[in-house]
């Protein structure tokens, strides 16, 4: 699509469509220059998309449609850590070297009360993709917020799966708690 700028509605459908044909992430600006529109008016659509309902998650690696039927064929499980910044890269190789999804990170903040990010790495490349990102843009970890203390969301196939993932937490000094 190139070209003429998509309007409106007829963009969200194709937003929708594009996003639910593709496996992989897609950033706003790669769906923004194939609509001849801002990366902002993007993020509107997809906020109003989200708003109807639509299970689209956005990434550090851009934006993805997860219908529920993917979710429900996964286990979750949320954990405790703890560890100072530099960990951070470690500690997400670990989980997905274990075949984890790690859905995203929270805190609870003193003023702002409970703090979510969506992370959904699966794989080293997304994890170098997230660390290059937060490094890029000069970010802070959450975990920052509160002397390194967050929880995680885990997804994987199997409950053997997060059982061995906790394990490799624990081992590695960064398992506080985990929630079942």
């Amino acid at each position: 699509m190139t070209g003429k700028k998509i309007l409106g509605d007829e963009r969200r459908k194709w937003i929708l469509d594009k996003l639910m044909t593709e496996l992989a992430p897609i950033t706003g600006g790669e769906l923004a220059k194939q609509t001849n529109v801002s990366r902002q008016v993007i993020v509107s659509d997809i906020t109003l998309l989200k708003a109807k309902g639509e299970p689209i998650i956005a990434t550090s690696q851009g934006y993805l449609y997860m219908p529920a039927s993917n979710q429900d064929m996964m286990v979750e499980r949320t954990v405790a850590c703890q560890h100072t910044p530099d960990r951070s890269e470690e500690e997400l190789f670990l989980l997905v070297d274990h075949g984890v999804t790690v859905k995203d990170v929270k805190i609870e903040h003193g003023v702002y009360g409970d703090l979510t990010a969506s992370i959904m790495v699966s794989n080293r490349k997304e994890v170098e993709q997230f660390m290059h990102k937060i490094e890029e843009t000069g970010a802070s970890f959450l975990s920052e917020l509160t002397d390194g203390v967050h929880l995680h969301t885990l997804m994987a196939q199997t409950e053997q799966t997060l059982d061995k993932a906790e394990k490799a937490l624990e081992d590695a000094g960064f398992l506080i708690q985990s929630f079942n």
